[in-house]
Parts: C-alpha cells; structure tokens; sequence
C-alpha cells in the first residue's frame, strides 16, 4: 500500500461489451451506441436499459479525416463558456510498450493464460465496446482558484500525492471513467465506476513496468473491469487485482481517496488543480446519464444473490485489508458523524460531512441530493489518540488540543499535523458485500 503521503478523492465508472465487441480496443469516434436514456426513472418493476457514458454522438467522421476540432470547454448544463486556461502541470511519464503476450481482451480463454482469479462466467458484457468509454489521457488542470463552472456542491474525487493536490470532477469522470496521469511525479490512474458508485485510485507502477488502463468493456459483479495497455490483462476496478491474463495475480498499490464537494476540496487546497473540461471529447459534462439511479431498488446487470443485511444500493464506507472487509453504513455516519472504530488491528475514525450533491440522483449532478462526504483516517497524531467530534463551525473538533480539521484531514492551525488518510471507499452494499462477503457492519 502507498504511504500516507498520498491522499485522494474519487469516483468510479463502469462500462461492458458484447463478445462480438472484443477483437480490439476502439477509440470513442468509433462507438455507434445508441443515444443514453436519460430521463427515464430507474424502477421497478420494468428492467431498465443500462446508461451508456459511451453513447453521447461524437462529430462524424472516418480514419482519413483529420483529427475532431475541440470547442472551448463549457458547462454543458448551462452552456456557459469557461474562461479558465488549462495547463499541463508536469512532464507526463511515459507507459511501457505493448508485451507480446496473448490478450485477455480477446480471448479469455487462452490456454497459455495462467488460472484466472475469477469464474469468467461472472465477467459479464456491460453495452459499450473496450474503450468505449474512453479513458482520458494526461488531460489538462486548471488552478482551482479560476475554476467558474462547477457548482459548489459538486463531487469531485480530490488526490494529493506529494503535496500535489488534483480534483476530478464526477460531471467529468462519469463519462470517461479513467485518467491516466502523472501527479506529484508519480504515475496514477484514477478510476470511477457509477453502477457501484466507487472510485478508486492506483499507483500504476508494477515491477518495471509502467502501465495505463483502458475501460474493457465488461463487468465483474456489476464493477467496472479495466485492462492494461501492456499486456491486455483484465483488471477488478474493484480490488485493483488483475484476475484474468497474463498478470493474473498481480496487485496495484492503492491510494487513499475520497469524494468531497468542490468546495471542500478548495478550501483545503486552495493552490489545488481541477481537472479540465477542455477533455478532447464531446460529452454532456453536468449532466447525469443515471439520473435516479442511486435511489432505484437494484443494481444494473449484477448477477447472485443480495446480502439481505442492508440494502442493494445503501450507501455505505467500505474498508478492506487482505480478506476482511467492513463498511459503516452512511445513516449511521448521518446520525453520528465522528465513528470510532478498530480495523485490521488500526485505531480509525470515519467522518462525515454534509454539503456534497449525488453524482447518481438528478439529471443535473448539481441539482442532486445531499449525500454529504466521508473520510477515513488513523485516529492519533504523534502517538496521541485523538477525540474528535463535530464541530459547530464545521469539521471536526480534537478535545485535548482544540485543533479543527476538515473533511480531508488538513488542521486549521498553520504548521499543524494532517491526520493519516487510510484507503476506503464511498460505495454501495450490494459490492461491498459482493467482494467481501463477510463484511463486518460497523454502527
């Protein structure tokens, strides 16, 4: 696992593909899904189509055009023209070449493959072909300060790695799912998977190799599979494991993140940069091609049985170490705020926040419903275990020392100590449960 150097914020997407659709990776021009359902309520007892991020029209063309002409970037939910400057914050490190090794991308079954983590009959088509969706790639930032166009209350999947701190808007990461760059010199991909409503980022070193990740077009419990450019292994969004392929086995560091309104992550890193919308693709940003999902009574394309001890789509904190699992359920953080706990032998703490819209509810995300913001962190600072409850002002209060801190951590007194961030995620219970069967309910 990485250090507590590194502290992130994030969602996660999914996306799928017929058998037909996996002879190769196609670039998001060459989609031909149909246009997203979009304003159709998710519910039973009718079994709704699947959104597809993949199906907004991109400008017709063909392999001989020239590359698309790009507008300058707007809210696409008020079509207001940003007037931010994106800027490309770092040297971007360059992905080793592709392997000559047999792809799991076309043919799962390969014999000279090793024995798959998984049963592929579990790796379901999810609608989009691979990259459909497609992954961006060392996009553009802009200065959080400049940032006009998106509303306070929206979610974004804040990352520091080495006191480098980046925002990914859900409006932006819903439609692409994965951006693999470089922030604070390290190479990362950032994921999100709205059918689970998980986001998830990964150091994407592995050995020698420097991997990126594109969207497989298939799903494993109704998560998002990623593949891997090198060697068209398939990856769990979900575990960061690759389970099928020739890295069968292998497992990516991850890093802490979490989901937090713009304005959280502003406030705590004012001098913080803010993914571009100025993306090279065409797509619908603010607008949600799930509008309801959230609050349906399933989830999309998810085959077994239901963990009958809270809902299918009850929002829940999900922690994992090795084999064992945990999550708080977020009414119990609604109601609580400050949740003390002990996990894989760590005095923890769980916050909550109010303040941040749902990426899943309205056909507006700024219009979405408050779902607030969690966080989790080591509950000590220089040895001393912290007691911490909501303070009147906002964040959060340690009795002994007074000292606030916000809901990503950082002290409110100068030169005062960040709590450790500890890897979680904002999800449902019906994936919770479904990769951590035994999960234990916290609260």
């Amino acid at each position: 696992m990485l250090v507590a150097a590194v502290t992130v914020v994030a969602v996660l997407g999914c996306s799928g593909s017929s058998p037909a659709d996996r002879e190769a990776p196609v670039t998001d021009s060459q989609s031909t899904s149909p246009e997203p359902a979009t304003g159709s309520e998710l519910s039973e007892p009718a079994e709704p189509a699947e959104p597809d991020p993949s199906a907004t029209p991109e400008p017709a063309g063909g392999e001989d055009q020239q590359p698309e002409a790009v507008a300058a970037p707007t809210t696409a939910a008020t079509g207001t023209v940003s007037d931010s400057t994106p800027v490309f914050l770092a040297e971007p490190i360059t992905s080793t070449a592709r392997e000559d090794v047999p792809s799991a991308l076309r043919d799962r079954d390969h014999p000279d493959h090793p024995e798959p983590l998984v049963d592929l009959s579990q790796i379901l088509s999810g609608g989009p072909p691979p990259d459909g969706i497609p992954p961006l790639e060392d996009p553009a930032f802009e200065p959080a300060g400049d940032v006009d166009w998106l509303p306070e209350v929206e979610p974004v999947l804040a990352l520091e790695v080495n006191g480098d701190a980046r925002a990914y808007p859900l409006r932006i990461m819903t439609w692409h799912e994965l951006v693999n760059g470089t922030v604070g010199g390290v190479p990362v991909t950032v994921s999100y998977c709205p059918l689970c409503n998980s986001a998830i980022a990964y150091d994407r070193r592995v050995g020698d190799r420097i991997l990126d990740f594109g969207t497989s077009g298939a799903l494993l419990k109704s998560s998002l599979v990623m593949y891997d450019r090198q060697t068209e292994s398939l990856w769990s969004h979900y575990t960061g494991q690759a389970v099928v392929g020739h890295l069968t086995g292998t497992e990516l560091d991850l890093i802490p993140v979490q989901t937090v309104s713009f304005a959280a992550f502003l406030a705590s890193h004012p001098e913080g940069h803010v993914l571009s919308l100025d993306t090279g693709h065409f797509r619908r940003y603010g607008q949600n091609p799930y509008q309801f999902y959230d609050s349906s009574s399933r989830p999309f394309l998810f085959s077994g049985p239901f963990d009958d001890r809270l809902e299918p789509l009850a929002r829940v904190l999900a922690l994992r170490a090795e084999e064992q699992g945990a999550v708080v359920p977020n009414d119990v953080l609604v109601e609580r705020r400050v949740v003390p706990f002990t996990f894989a032998g760590r005095e923890l703490v769980a916050l909550f926040e109010p303040g941040t819209a749902s990426a899943l509810d309205s056909s507006n995300i700024a219009e979405g419903r408050d779902v607030g913001a969690t966080g989790v962190f080591v509950r000590s600072v220089d040895g001393r275990l912290l007691e911490l409850s909501a303070a009147g002002g906002g964040g959060f209060v340690d009795a002994a020392s007074g000292v606030v801190y916000d809901i990503l951590g950082r002290p409110s007194s100068t030169g005062g100590t960040a709590l450790e961030p500890v890897e979680h995620l904002d999800t449902f219970w019906f994936a919770a449960a479904a990769f951590y069967p035994d999960a234990e309910i916290i609260g």
